[in-house]
């Protein structure tokens, strides 16, 4: 169908909208924008800086089911048949490909580049190989193929990274085309900041943004180079001018340059949140940082309110919808304690288990068996993601987004990002049919977008 633009502010009868989105990850944040830029009036609460910086970078759409997908989009209806209880049964594949392009307008094409429609293989800091959709342009340069020759460069002064593992495991390893590649590892020497001997992945970045100072580390490593191959580094290279850092250091080495993120806190996931909060921020959505939800009021079946607290001061937040993307167990959203009871810690909401699975055994013993059963549990939602129980809205204006939706197993499927982003379109369109618009320039459904 044709596309149909979201509505601007002027398009809404009488006044306007307003909805509070809970929690600022990648779910949060593409919600809080997509509502904005439809118009609606947003405000955004976090306890902190959400969790995308804890990630790697990319966009995991899904890279096993269980065995490893070529084609994530494609293949989302066959898992979500086969899996019926989990949130991309209830999300599908258009949501998803709906969210993907719109991050890819928020973020661009530097941040989130890539086609959606097909995976590509990338190293670890370990030297796995990990299916992933969307990558960072500094990353593209490192998807795996057969025959491909790579130097794996490490510095001393950063202890999170080990060339030499990355290197000798990727040898090692039959790509999913049963191709190989060979790969060697070089360690150098180069202080950050002078005198400075166990820097973080951060302080290196920051140092790199200065023109003169990645000038002196390309240089440096140039020399390590031999014809024909791919330079694997750490994912160093630049916070605020990386596209600068990335191109000026590709050109002087003289070779394709790939970053690799090593542990987190990651400097292209804290790159891609900076650039969402920053467009969040323009778009004029009220971010409130360092806020927790501590009550809400209901009346009617719906929520009310929302009480924050914050340095010593509440606040009473009204509303005419809610998002509740706040995350999961990581980010205490939900909570286990030491009764093995699980509880959403943020609006009381009842929480679904895994069927089959009561309280008693959401934790095995068979640690190295299938995953654990407690990943899986999380808020139900329907198609529109409205949170529910028992098939009924637990509030007729509360939905969810992201990692706190039970039925999903997100590590291991490697489908994080597709289900928050998916989710969050879902439910701001969700909310954009139900509040008040003018018919004719109402928000289409994700489905007449695409």
């Amino acid at each position: 169908m044709t596309a149909t633009a979201i509505p601007t502010t002027a398009t809404w009868a009488g006044a306007q909208p307003h909805v509070v989105v809970i929690g600022a990850g990648i779910a949060g944040l593409t919600a809080a924008l997509r509502l904005r830029q439809a118009g609606a009036r947003v405000t955004q609460i976090t306890k902190g800086i959400g969790g995308i910086q804890l990630g790697q970078g990319s966009i995991d759409i899904l890279g096993y089911a269980p065995d490893r997908v070529e084609r994530p989009l494609d293949a989302i209806a066959g898992f979500a048949a086969a899996n019926p209880a989990h949130p991309y049964a209830k999300i599908g594949a258009d949501a998803v490909r709906a969210g993907v392009s719109f991050l890819k307008d928020a973020a661009g094409e530097d941040l989130a580049g890539g086609d959606a429609e097909q995976n590509v293989n990338l190293p670890t800091a370990v030297g796995a190989v990990r299916p992933t959709a969307l990558v960072p342009a500094s990353m593209a340069a490192g998807a795996l193929h057969d025959g491909m020759k790579l130097v794996i460069i490490g510095v001393a002064q950063l202890k999170d990274f080990h060339p030499m593992l990355i290197a000798q495991n990727l040898s090692r390893t039959t790509l999913p085309d049963g191709g190989h590649v060979t790969a060697r590892a070089v360690m150098t020497d180069f202080e950050p900041r002078r005198n400075e001997y166990d820097a973080t992945g951060l302080t290196f970045a920051r140092s790199l943004d200065d023109p003169r100072t990645r000038r002196t580390f390309a240089e440096g490593l140039k020399g390590f180079v031999n014809e024909g191959e791919t330079v694997g580094l750490p994912a160093i290279l630049g916070e605020e001018d990386h596209e600068a850092a990335f191109a000026e250091i590709s050109q002087i080495i003289g070779a394709p340059v790939f970053e690799i993120p090593a542990l987190p806190p990651c400097v292209p996931g804290m790159r891609l949140n900076e650039k969402l909060v920053k467009a969040v921020k323009d778009a004029r959505v009220e971010f409130i940082l360092g806020t927790k939800v501590t009550g809400h009021t209901g009346a009617d079946g719906r929520l009310v309110s929302v009480t924050t607290s914050v340095a010593g001061h509440r606040r009473e937040i009204t509303a005419d919808a809610f998002v509740l993307a706040a995350g999961g167990f990581e980010s205490g959203a939900l909570k286990l304690d030491s009764h093995g009871h699980v509880s959403d810690t943020v609006l009381g909401l009842p929480v679904k288990l895994p069927e089959g699975i009561d309280e008693d055994h959401l934790v095995t013993d068979t640690y190295w068996g299938a995953p654990q059963p407690l990943f899986q549990v999380g808020v139900e939602v329907d198609d529109s993601m409205k949170v529910v129980s028992d098939g009924a809205p637990v509030y007729d204006n509360v939905y969810a987004a992201g990692g706190v939706i039970a039925g999903a197993t997100r590590w291991q499927e490697k489908s994080g990002e597709g289900i928050a982003l998916g989710s969050a379109v879902k439910a701001a369109d969700a909310i954009l049919a139900a509040l008040p618009v003018v018919a004719a320039t109402a928000a289409a459904p994700f489905a007449e977008r695409n």
